[in-house]
């Protein structure tokens, strides 16, 4: 299974093991994980962490990046999250600008630091 097929649910509401509900606060576009990224989480983590970004948790940004994905959210810039994880690895997860010629968020990608 293909990271974007186990978190397809994301256009909507998000509903995963725990019974927490995340409501998006934008679209996602079309899903990708990073080989790394596979390789190194279960799909539950990455569904986890996609849940935090789609919930306007930004995780471990400092505040001027912070402000700059409110922004973004009326803006249709890029928004940008990364994630300490338990095991001490990072994680990053870019949402791209908003595409003119369609009005929408084309891509997600989830990411380790190493393959930016």
């Amino acid at each position: 299974m293909t990271c974007a097929q186990s978190c397809s649910a994301l256009s909507g509401h998000v509903i995963f093991p725990g019974h927490m509900k995340a409501k998006p606060h934008f679209h996602l576009g079309q899903l990708v994980c990073t080989p790394g990224i596979l390789a190194a989480f279960s799909l539950l983590e990455i569904t986890e962490l996609l849940c935090r970004h789609i919930s306007h948790d930004w995780g471990d940004l400092c505040q001027s990046d912070k402000k700059m994905n409110d922004a973004a959210l009326t803006s249709g810039d890029r928004i940008l999250s990364c994630y300490k994880c338990s095991h001490g690895r990072r994680v990053y997860i870019i949402t791209e600008a908003v595409n003119e010629a369609s009005g929408q968020r084309d891509y997600t990608t989830i990411l380790l630091p190493s393959e930016y």
